[in-house]
């Protein structure tokens, strides 16, 4: 797995992908209040972030996804400032009670992912204010992971495989996801150093994701 968006120091969707140097300013933060949340589901507090029976092995596996972001992040500065507003502008936000939002810009045509299986999706991570923390699409590549296994953070696999009210996502799907803290990187933040964090601590995430299908 090439890609970082979950892991520590990159700052992508896997568990602590978080792209430690990918830190990009848009040049039009709209899109965040142009979101409109719906009320279809009761908006819930924040829970507690709980973690049991940690397994040392996908710890390192997730830090080592982290490093992969921060080679991300160059390519991220390298690149012209984009804004990604216009993409989001119309699309209303549903809120689960697990306090995932979510919103499909593209119903796929393709079969949904299965738990456990290896999967391919294009993301863009920013952060709420609208700043770019990480994007497969500048590396050109799609993240592959092992979604509903803990290889990503809570938010991505509820996001994908669906649950909890949200439907699941179709190969060739593209949706909007916005995180609570507990569903993101909580209050450890993401790319931490030298007292600065790429994603930092208690953030709410919003997540173009694009699922490509199997791996």
């Amino acid at each position: 797995m090439s890609s970082l968006a979950f892991s520590i120091g990159t700052v992508n969707p896997r568990k602590f992908i978080i792209p430690n140097k990918r830190l990009i300013k848009i040049s039009d933060s709209k899109e965040a209040s142009n979101i409109r949340l719906s009320s279809q589901y009761p908006q819930k507090s924040s829970l507690p972030i709980v973690q049991k029976n940690v397994n040392p092995t996908l710890l390192s596996r997730r830090e080592a996804l982290g490093f992969s972001f921060c080679f991300g992040f160059l390519d991220v500065l390298l690149q012209p400032e984009e804004s990604v507003a216009a993409e989001a502008a119309s699309c209303e936000l549903t809120i689960a009670p697990s306090g995932l939002a979510f919103c499909d810009k593209v119903v796929g045509t393709g079969p949904e992912a299965a738990k456990g299986q290896l999967i391919k999706a294009h993301y863009v991570g920013k952060l709420e204010n609208g700043k770019v923390f990480d994007s497969s699409y500048n590396r050109g590549k799609p993240l592959t992971f092992r979604v509903g296994v803990g290889e990503v953070i809570k938010g991505w696999d509820q996001g994908i495989l669906g649950g909890d009210g949200i439907p699941p996502m179709l190969a060739g799907g593209k949706r909007i996801l916005k995180l609570p803290p507990e569903l993101g990187y909580g209050v450890r933040g993401a790319g931490c150093k030298g007292g600065s964090c790429i994603i930092p601590p208690d953030s709410v995430l919003l997540f173009d994701v694009e699922f490509v299908g199997k791996a």
